[in-house]
């Protein structure tokens, strides 16, 4: 499956955003999809995941009850809303798609081109 990230921008603290991931190829709803960040000079790390059927969802506890993670298989794309945007969110986000129910980057294995969130005080 072949992912494209999209939805990015600059935003004041406070702010929102709604991130997009578009998936074209094999089969889409038999993959979980996630979505990881990078911050400039840090690892990558994972941010958000739904399973499959979108009845499951996990966050990293830094975006509880401030992101939302969802997908609609019909139009093949998950969306993560960002809400109460901190300067520490800034970072290139990635959304990838996995067979696994996983946080590990590992278990992913397509992964999209990711967009870019700058979140300014």
């Amino acid at each position: 499956v072949q992912l494209q990230a999209s939805g990015g921008g600059l935003v004041q603290a406070g702010g929102s955003l709604r991130l997009s991931c578009a998936a074209s190829g094999r089969p889409f709803n038999n993959h979980a999809i996630g979505w990881f960040r990078q911050a400039p000079g840090k690892e990558r790390e994972f941010v958000a995941r739904i399973a499959w059927s979108g009845g499951n969802a996990y966050y990293v506890d830094s975006v509880k009850g401030r992101f939302t993670i969802s997908r609609d298989n019909a139009k093949n794309t998950v969306s993560l809303q960002m809400n109460s945007l901190k300067p520490e969110d800034t970072a290139i986000y990635y959304c990838a798609a996995s067979l696994y129910w996983s946080s590990r980057e590992t278990d992913f294995l397509s992964w999209g081109q990711g967009t870019q969130v700058t979140v300014s005080s």
